[in-house]
């Protein structure tokens, strides 16, 4: 294997592809797939329940219907007309304020995308308990659920993406896999399948269960105490926009951000990797999203930290998940080789690779 520079350097890169050389004769017709040993990986982290299952059938017969949260439905309008309000209120607020906004918002992201995300949902790299820690603050100040709950969520999503099972199935259209998800009852679909899945690796996770175990109180001093507090009594920024900038505003991006990744990255975009599925590589949402918008390539891969082959390009968590390692916070990333890659593309990609 001959891997590309910037790989072999990282020692505690783990170069992941197997490949297992499948030759299928039809009549004279010689087809060679290079498949990916999931089995090997999956051992390698323990999980199988985030690879799309190919066995699973949609139940035969009228859809149930749609019932609607109205708690969810009212606070999350609250909380729009919130932001927009706060909007109005951005060249009143001191520079310090938007900076902290900023920061606020980078963190609670980090908590996610880092976090609940590439670490927890799919094991794709190992953390020391400090940075657990950090990453769990983090999550609670993103409050898009606790962590345990999150996982379930999108382990669910990538194993019956696209299907009644997959929590905010885009095939429900743009406005249910952004937020209407949140505003109706799940599927029974989504219910059942998220009892089955094997969550042992989260439970056993001491700093997961602690912020389940508290996560309401958590959430109040984390994603909306602390940072109205920090502007107003440091350098005396008006309580109401303390309150509204970096705590309703910076919230509601944060949401936003992380909803487009259901909804635009499996719209809009193409598909370089597998063009069977409906995920999309999409640059903008990577931006928002500090990374996670490079979806057809994650949806392929799912076990690679970096959710995207391009290292640090519009992907600030990939940089931060490198800094840790190299500070002895984390550790054992799982990478995929660029053989792999390269094979996987000519297989099942669009040919868009060919010209980006």
């Amino acid at each position: 294997h001959h891997f590309s520079k910037e790989f072999s350097s990282a020692s505690s890169t783990t170069t992941v592809g197997t490949i297992t050389s499948r030759v299928t004769r039809n009549g004279d017709v010689i087809m060679e797939k290079d498949l990916l040993n999931h089995e090997d990986l999956a051992g390698d982290r323990g999980m199988i329940d985030d690879i799309f299952d190919e066995t699973y059938r949609e139940k035969e017969g009228p859809k149930p219907p749609m019932r609607y949260v109205w708690r969810n439905i009212i606070l999350m309008s609250l909380l729009h007309l919130g932001a927009i309000f706060a909007l109005m209120l951005i060249p009143s607020a001191k520079i310090q304020t938007l900076a902290w906004a900023v920061l606020c918002f980078l963190v609670s992201a980090l908590g996610i995308t880092a976090g609940s995300h590439r670490l927890w949902s799919h094991r794709s790299y190992k953390a020391t308990l400090p940075l657990r820690i950090f990453l769990t603050i983090a999550n609670s100040m993103a409050f898009q659920n606790d962590i345990y709950e999150w996982v379930r969520d999108h382990r669910v999503h990538h194993k019956f993406s696209e299907t009644d099972a997959d929590p905010h199935n885009a095939m429900r259209g743009f406005f249910f896999s952004h937020i209407g998800w949140l505003l109706v009852r799940k599927h029974p679909d989504v219910i059942e399948k998220g009892q089955k899945l094997d969550l042992s690796d989260i439970k056993a996770d001491k700093v997961v269960m602690f912020q389940r175990r508290y996560y309401k109180p958590s959430v109040v001093l984390l994603c909306f105490t602390l940072p109205t507090v920090v502007p107003w009594y440091f350098w005396d920024e008006s309580i109401i926009i303390s309150f509204f900038i970096p705590a309703i505003l910076r919230y509601t991006i944060g949401l936003n951000a992380t909803w487009l990744v259901n909804s635009a990255a499996h719209m809009f975009g193409n598909r370089p990797y597998d063009q069977n599925i409906n995920p999309r590589e999409n640059p903008l949402v990577s931006l928002g999203a500090l990374g996670e918008g490079f979806h057809n390539y994650h949806h392929t891969f799912p076990y690679d930290y970096s959710t995207s082959e391009f290292g640090w390009r519009f992907n600030l968590t990939t940089a931060f998940i490198d800094l840790m390692c190299l500070l002895g916070l984390a550790s054992d990333r799982k990478k995929v080789s660029k053989e792999v890659i390269l094979a996987r593309k000519m297989r099942t990609g669009d040919g868009s690779h060919k010209s980006g």
